[in-house]
């Protein structure tokens, strides 16, 4: 059984919203009685990181499963939303309401500045941080290992290793190869995403739907009973209503902001050769090392196809 903790994280000051005004970051840390017990030093730091429209707390039937299988080795584990998405959606919904600067919503980049300023914070120093993304948050991982504080101290990446899960990122080049049909499957996923219903008069009326329909029909229950119980939240239509907590305009504007997936392949490549940002020594890579990354390709990619995969792999290389 996990041991959870919740906390909230001020992410770093963005040029688009007012001086002083800054979202947050919502993130669980998980642990188990075994993983307490080993020394700090001695495990491993996995940190998750989500794709579009999903949120921390589906990663947690995952995150189970490893402390399970890799007893002692895997001392905790932390999930990380993104800013308008779950808990942090909750969190942030009066400044992104209000802000004429978060129109376009909150983009993977700033989301991978707002990782790397937490992974790179006094809680998680010297930790052996392995990063494992889903999907967009791929992007977002790679891109928090370039962040740059402003101290003047070493600034090393925490990481010590990346797994990325149907990775986005790709070459532009390969996105603008097959245009028509990544436009295609781009405008359908916005129009589904705008059109998503949001409300249900009861948490377990939401299940029985989302059951019985695509994409949740296909997911493991205890995915799908993460998203009923922590993706949704209260709604003032009625007493026990419940409505997404994500706002739906955020999510599809995230499926049309290429840029970071654009930029990420190059990120990938430099942590491969070892000439990614900061210097000095500790607990994840230097910038003389080159830093493991592992990719995971789905049977039946949804998003990226499956003849992407060399050539996205050929920018590690």
């Amino acid at each position: 059984m996990l041991d959870v903790v919740s906390s909230t994280f001020e992410c770093p000051q963005n040029i688009r919203d007012p001086p002083g005004v800054r979202l947050k970051l919502a993130v669980k840390r998980y642990t188990t009685r075994d993983a307490d017990a080993a020394p700090l030093d001695d495990g491993l730091t996995l940190l998750f990181g989500h794709c579009i429209g999903a949120h921390k707390e589906q990663w947690e039937p995952t995150i189970e499963r490893v402390f399970a299988l890799r007893r002692g080795l895997v001392q905790e584990a932390y999930a990380v939303d993104w800013q308008t998405h779950g808990d942090a959606a909750v969190l942030n919904r009066g400044i992104l309401e209000s802000s004429p600067g978060r129109v376009d919503g909150v983009s993977a980049a700033e989301w991978g500045e707002a990782i790397g300023a937490f992974v790179r914070s006094s809680s998680m120093r010297r930790k052996r941080i392995v990063g494992i993304g889903h999907s967009a948050s791929c992007s977002a991982l790679v891109h928090s290992s370039q962040y740059q504080s402003t101290s003047s101290t070493p600034n090393p990446s925490p990481y010590c290793a990346f797994i990325l899960i149907e990775p986005t990122s790709i070459p532009r080049e390969l996105y603008y190869r097959d245009l028509d049909s990544r436009m295609s499957q781009m405008e359908f996923v916005v129009s589904a995403t705008l059109r998503r219903r949001e409300t249900w008069a009861s948490r377990e009326g939401a299940f029985a739907w989302m059951r019985k329909r695509v994409p949740w029909s296909v997911w493991d229950e205890r995915v799908l009973r993460r998203l009923v119980d922590h993706g949704l939240g209260p709604d003032p239509s009625g007493p026990g209503s419940v409505r997404v907590k994500a706002d739906r305009r955020y999510e599809a504007l995230s499926y049309t902001d290429t840029q970071p997936h654009f930029d990420a392949p190059a990120v990938i490549a430099r942590l491969g050769s070892g000439s990614g940002s900061g210097s000095g020594s500790g607990s994840g890579s230097s910038a003389s090392e080159s830093t493991p990354v592992h990719f995971i390709w789905a049977e039946a990619g949804e998003l990226m196809c499956a003849s992407s995969c060399p050539d996205i792999l050929l920018a590690r290389c």
